[in-house]
């Protein structure tokens, strides 16, 4: 790979360090490939749109979010029309991302007019906690010859409102052409087998889709709960970079391995910087963001925050020749629980242009400074309210994922000891000894009222057991067992780690 190579690893080395990077992304590299940059939702939504017009045999689409707006009801109709024209046309929503976004109706209209939709992971009593893990995925897949991968739901506030003066949400996507977009029809069939019958991937691709179109090569890292391919390649990149390595992100909450290997990079000289949203949907979560650049700033990473409505890219760039692209965020949600797409394009010239876009995006940023004797943290002023937009209640609640996951830690040193706390974290801590206090005198003052949640908690888990194991003993006894449905698992990597470009590459399933 090119960041292998500019790392000064030769010879017998560089074979090898290819192929435990292959092996940590659980993607091979492929070969011969056209990627076009796309910014934000004025350049993926016409291309997306124009590509779904163009279609002729199949269009595979899945996304977190798809909302009953003018955005949405625009796609909906260009669904609708190529269904009824004899298009093969399939569409994975998330359940829990599309709640309060779009009606049965909205949905049932796209069935009625020959739409086949499923929706990814609902929640079942008799599953508590499997509701947990959601695709995230961005995707859209046509006639297995173009695929875009992005960070960009279907809603209008990737439009923003230019008479309220909204700007739209800042994202990045990508347009690909060639052998990798059989990948990408491989990764939606994983997930769209979760939900029901498997899909025919040979009835998605073309006589062409194998055909190289262009001299970009890139690996599909579509990743599965609990698989941590991405999680694997970002701590490589953080550990290979030797000059650069800029991230932007939108729900930043950096394990403890992560932030070391960051800081280590930067220590070792490398130009680390890290861009992520300047307002936040929760402002209460602002303490906690803040918290989490100490680590950073006193290794010398520079920290900016973003001073538009919303900052919901998630890229990286390293050196000048290795980028990434897709629907992860940098945190363990990203990392470990949801179904989630990245594009690793190893090509110099894109990666420049990542670069440029990069520095761009900085010129409407606020850098985040330590100052003073006090060494107390200086970050941007909030935006004024009218420019904020409308909260997204799935955005909250992934700023409300991310911000217990970075009080966890928080909580965690205060409790361990195993780090400094900084005193921007004063506030966290204090409010974190509340809460035990606060439930110790409701156990005490009020016993019922901790006894019955917690009863009516054990009643559920039974009950859900119970009715899994009855459901199982009833297959059996009928002899009319299913087999299980497909694991979401990373299949293993061909033997040759970049096949002929005139083969059907092979690649793992995976989640957004």
């Amino acid at each position: 790979m090119a960041l292998v190579k500019s790392s000064g690893i030769r010879g017998r080395q560089h074979g090898l360090a290819e192929q435990v990077f292959s092996r940590a992304a659980g993607a091979p590299l492929m070969p011969g490939n056209a990627v076009n940059l796309l910014r934000d939702a004025r350049e993926n939504y016409p291309a997306w749109l124009r590509a779904i017009h163009e279609a002729q045999r199949s269009i595979l689409f899945e996304n977190y979010i798809i909302e009953d707006d003018d955005v949405g009801r625009a796609f909906a109709d260009a669904l609708m029309a190529r269904a009824r024209d004899g298009v093969q046309v399939r569409v994975l929503y998330d359940w829990l991302g599309c709640q309060g976004t779009a009606s049965r109706h909205f949905w049932r209209t796209l069935r009625d007019a020959g739409v086949e939709v499923r929706c990814f992971n609902p929640f079942q009593f008799d599953r508590p906690l499997a509701w947990l893990g959601r695709n995230h995925r961005k995707t859209l897949t046509v006639d297995g010859e173009v695929g875009f991968v992005s960070g960009l739901c279907v809603s209008h506030k990737w439009v923003g409102d230019a008479a309220r003066g909204v700007a739209p949400w800042r994202d990045t996507g990508l347009e690909i052409r060639g052998p990798a977009v059989a990948d990408l029809v491989r990764a939606f069939a994983q997930g769209w087998s979760t939900v029901g019958a498997p899909l025919d991937e040979e009835a998605c691709l073309s006589a062409r889709a194998s055909l190289p179109m262009g001299e970009v090569a890139l690996r599909v890292v579509a990743g599965v709960p609990w698989s941590a391919g991405l999680f694997r390649v970002d701590q490589l990149i953080a550990s290979l970079a030797r000059q650069r390595l800029w991230l932007t992100d939108a729900y930043f909450v950096g394990t403890a391995a992560y932030v070391q290997a960051l800081r280590a990079a930067s220590r070792d000289g490398v130009d680390v910087r890290l861009l992520v949203p300047g307002s936040s949907d929760i402002p209460a979560l602002r303490p906690l963001t803040q918290a989490g650049y100490r680590p950073l700033l006193e290794a010398g990473i520079r920290v900016y925050e973003w001073n538009g409505t919303m900052l919901h890219a998630k890229t990286a760039v390293a050196d000048g020749t290795w980028a990434r692209v897709g629907s992860s965020n940098l945190n363990p949600a990203s990392w470990l629980g949801n179904s989630e797409i990245d594009v690793a394009v190893e090509d110099g010239p894109f990666a420049q242009r990542m670069e440029a876009m990069y520095l761009e995006d900085l010129e409407h940023a606020t850098e985040v400074v330590l100052d003073g004797r006090a060494r107390r943290l200086k970050a941007a002023p909030l935006l004024p309210r009218a420019r904020r937009g409308t909260p997204g209640r799935r955005g909250s609640m992934s700023r409300a994922a991310a911000g217990a996951v970075r009080l966890g830690n928080t909580v965690g040193a205060a409790v361990t000891n195993h780090r400094e706390l900084g005193r921007t974290e004063s506030k966290v801590v204090f409010g974190a000894g509340v809460v035990p206090l606060a439930l110790a005198g409701v156990a005490l003052y009020w016993p019922h009222a901790v006894a019955v949640p917690v009863a009516l908690l054990g009643v559920w888990a039974g009950i859900a057991l119970w009715s899994r194991a009855l459901r199982l003993r009833r297959q059996e006894a009928e002899g009319s067992q299913q087999p299980p449905r497909p694991e979401q698992e990373v299949p293993p990597l061909p033997t040759s780690a970049a096949p002929p470009a005139d083969a059907a590459p092979e690649a793992e399933p995976r989640q957004p």
